[in-house]
């Protein structure tokens, strides 16, 4: 059974076409039982988000991740980015996202 960090990651990266994803479990941070997976903190970037306004940018994502709301989860810090907002910002492109799976395990050729 996939953790609720990689439902997030699958579904975002099924629904947008992103230059950069980083999701973090935070709920050691809050008053939860240990395992509760109830607080996630997101950073996008896509050219899916050029023009938009932050809010539709985020009701966008909350749509997406609705099933995870309905699950349990209760806290989405979004952090949403076009490639050029992140540019601006850390002057960087951002990193790749990872690859579902096509790692190379150590040893491996």
């Amino acid at each position: 059974m996939m953790k609720r960090v990689e439902r997030i990651e699958v579904a975002l990266s099924e629904a947008l076409a992103l230059t950069h994803l980083e999701v973090l479990d935070e709920s050691s941070g809050h008053n939860v039982p240990e395992g509760a997976e109830s607080h996630f903190k997101v950073v996008a970037v896509s050219e899916s988000f050029v023009g938009q306004s932050r809010i539709n940018r985020h009701r966008l994502l909350n749509e997406i991740l609705q099933s995870e709301f309905d699950g349990g989860m209760h806290a989405l810090a979004l952090h949403i980015y076009d490639p050029q907002q992140w540019l601006d910002k850390f002057g960087q492109a951002p990193m790749s996202p990872p690859c579902a799976g096509g790692e190379k395990s150590a040893g491996a050729e």
